[in-house]
């Protein structure tokens, strides 16, 4: 079993019960998404790893077209569930974040807690990618975890964690318009143990004139 086995494995055990393992909450990121590109006209967003779906719903409730993919079936599963109770349509597909690649183009990408399981070597490459299928005048919203030698590992850490350097991720988007970057350490009681994360929050705009590569076909995987 591979370490991409390992971590799918992982999360659809966490993903199991009744219960959603990290609430029906949103982050508060996504707040940073409504206040500087509302949905006052359509807008497509990509939730990167969305889990049990918290996140991709709330924006589904908002008036974003959501899309939204993860490595657990147990969450995508969770995730229709939650959606079909808000009334609201989320279209999901299952893909692995170190292997898939983006063949459409979104006003919005957006991720929170998931980008620590890409793997360091593909991660430029990765992100110029998500780069290059955002929107002219879009934005890229992300949270990642940041290697600090004062913050323990977390109890509930997948197996495919790979900590960014504090900085990494806003130096990928030396040539966009950085709206918000944030660095900060906050408590998490995520698996019942208390813990802390230090992260990175990136809020990057990409320029108006930017042309935008074709394609508007769903990128791989079932509703």
């Amino acid at each position: 079993m591979n370490e991409n086995e390992r971590t799918q494995e992982q999360y659809d055990e966490m993903y199991r019960g009744e219960s959603y393992y990290w609430t029906v909450r949103p982050s508060r990121t996504c707040f940073e998404v409504l206040e500087r590109m509302p949905p006052d006209r359509p807008l497509r967003l990509l939730d990167i790893g969305c889990g049990e779906g918290r996140n991709a719903v709330f924006f589904a409730r908002n008036g974003y077209e959501v899309h939204a993919f993860d490595i657990s079936g147990t969450g995508l599963e969770k995730t229709r569930r939650l959606a079909e109770r808000a009334g609201v349509s989320v279209r999901v597909f299952q893909a692995d974040l170190n292997r898939f690649r983006l063949d459409e183009t979104f006003d919005i990408l957006f991720s929170t807690g998931t980008l620590h399981s890409s793997d360091p070597s593909v991660r430029a490459e990765l992100f110029e990618n998500y780069k290059r299928h955002t929107a002219a005048g879009g934005l890229n919203v992300f949270s990642v975890f940041v290697d600090k030698p004062f913050v323990a590992r977390a109890p509930d850490s997948d197996p495919n964690t790979h900590l960014w350097r504090s900085g990494e991720l806003f130096t990928l988007y030396h040539d966009w318009q950085i709206e918000l970057c944030a660095e900060e350490i906050f408590d998490c009681m995520s698996s019942g143990v208390p813990h802390q994360h230090a992260v990175n929050r990136l809020v990057a705009r990409t320029p108006a004139s930017k042309p935008a590569p074709g394609g508007r076909r769903a990128g791989g995987g079932a509703e």
